[in-house]
């Protein structure tokens, strides 16, 4: 807007208004509320979860060929790609065992009791039986 004698004010100043709006403003949700991801329960998705449905997402997009190889998704995240690799090496888990960590119940108070971390040991072993005896003993001593 270019100044105008009828928009500069009486001292010589010029006066504009506008209305700001935030690009991405968000849905008024209660932030106790979880209906946005169709979960019932309070508290919050573990970690893991998380990193296990992120490395199921970045598998397909590799296999799609959207991203060239994992390298391309280090750089892409802003990570290293040692990061990289141990979250894709949650994929040499069980299937079984994968499917009870997307289903862990959410932590409501205090920190998740399952650490990406503590998979890694899990996940390095090649026989699944053993995986899956590993898996059932962390979650006797830390779900109780």
């Amino acid at each position: 807007m270019k100044p105008t004698m009828h928009n500069l004010g009486i001292d010589g100043r010029l006066e504009v208004s506008f209305t700001f709006q935030p690009r991405n403003k968000r849905v008024n949700v209660d932030p106790q509320s979880n209906s946005r991801r169709g979960s019932t329960g309070k508290g919050n998705i573990p970690r893991v979860a998380k990193l296990l449905a992120l490395a199921i997402r970045f598998e397909k997009l590799v296999k799609r060929g959207d991203i060239q190889d994992y390298a391309d998704l280090a750089r892409l995240g802003y990570v290293t790609r040692a990061r990289i690799t141990q979250i894709m090496n949650l994929l040499n888990l069980a299937p079984d065992i994968q499917e009870d960590i997307l289903f862990l119940p959410n932590t409501t108070k205090g920190r998740d009791p399952i650490l990406e971390r503590d998979l890694r040991p899990v996940a390095a072993v090649p026989h699944w039986n053993r995986q899956r005896k590993m898996w059932t003993q962390m979650c006797k001593d830390r779900l109780g």
